[in-house]
């Protein structure tokens, strides 16, 4: 989906960049399929704020999305592309041919009209769900179980994808979006394709109140607080803070974080690739 450029009628379009929304069908969600979706403003049940940059934003709807993809053996057919405020892709609804609705996770170039199909009789097609291995080496996949019948885990974001390396015994090998190499049982399920909405990263929101209707409050940087609110905090004038940590002291570049002793370190192939 191309993103197009606003003309500067006002400071907050002078410079934003948005997405044309030219493949969504659909503005109102399927009742039957949404839910209440409160907030909580990063407080916790004593009122306390446990979570700073939280807050306020739009009223929302939860979409129930189906990430199990357990309706083998009946074809679905798409009726709508739609946007989704609680992920970055993009949704669809599918009608089975028992007349059932659910909403999946749209992959990129899915349309309205097509057919998709999960399970053992499905094909290698955009938006079928298979289980992995089924599916042909060197295809690319999204919405990755890691247990078998628990749903989709990975690869759920705007524009993101693996590719199955390889399978041997009980295992799979897939290359995740972070370049990590992991091993995954074949019993559990993917959907063909790259997930919807490729440009999301392109998005530039164009003033401070976009970032406000999202539920994001403002954050303010380390290095402008005093000592006693951050480790960065505090100098003469515009100094650098030292070394770059968070608001309780974990840096920022370099430590691992990662538990070496975590039963899953086993299923991991390749590290996924570290930022310069």
């Amino acid at each position: 989906m191309p993103v197009k450029k606003y003309s500067p009628v006002t400071p907050g379009t002078r410079f934003r960049v948005g997405l044309d929304y030219s493949g969504v069908s659909e503005n109102n969600p399927e009742k039957s399929l949404t839910a209440k979706l409160s907030k909580s403003g990063g407080r916790n049940h004593d009122g306390k704020m446990t979570m700073r940059q939280m807050g306020g934003g739009h009223k929302r709807k939860y979409r129930i999305i189906d990430f199990k993809r357990d309706k083998e053996g009946i074809p679905g057919k798409v009726k709508s592309i739609e946007y989704d405020p609680n992920r970055t892709a993009f949704i669809a609804l599918i009608v089975y041919a028992d007349g059932e609705k659910r909403y999946i996770v749209a992959p990129n170039k899915l349309e309205v009209g097509d057919k998709i199909m999960s399970g053992v009789d499905a094909t290698p097609d955009v938006g079928n769900s298979m289980y992995l291995d089924k599916i042909p080496l060197g295809s690319t996949i999204h919405a990755i179980e890691l247990t078998p019948g628990r749903g989709a885990a990975l690869a759920r974001s705007a524009g993101t994808y693996g590719v199955l390396m390889g399978r041997e015994g009980k295992y799979a090998s897939v290359k995740l979006p972070s370049g990590e190499v992991r091993r995954i049982l074949i019993t559990c399920k993917a959907t063909i394709g790259t997930t919807s909405n490729p440009d999301h990263s392109l998005q530039v929101l164009g003033k401070a109140g976009r970032k406000r209707w999202l539920g994001r409050r403002p954050r303010v940087r380390g290095v402008a607080m005093n000592p006693v609110d951050h480790p960065m905090g505090g100098g003469e004038g515009k100094s650098s803070g030292g070394h770059p940590r968070s608001r309780t002291g974990i840096m920022a570049k370099g430590q691992k974080t990662r538990n070496p002793k975590k039963a899953s370190s086993k299923l991991i192939i390749t590290k996924r690739k570290k930022k310069n």
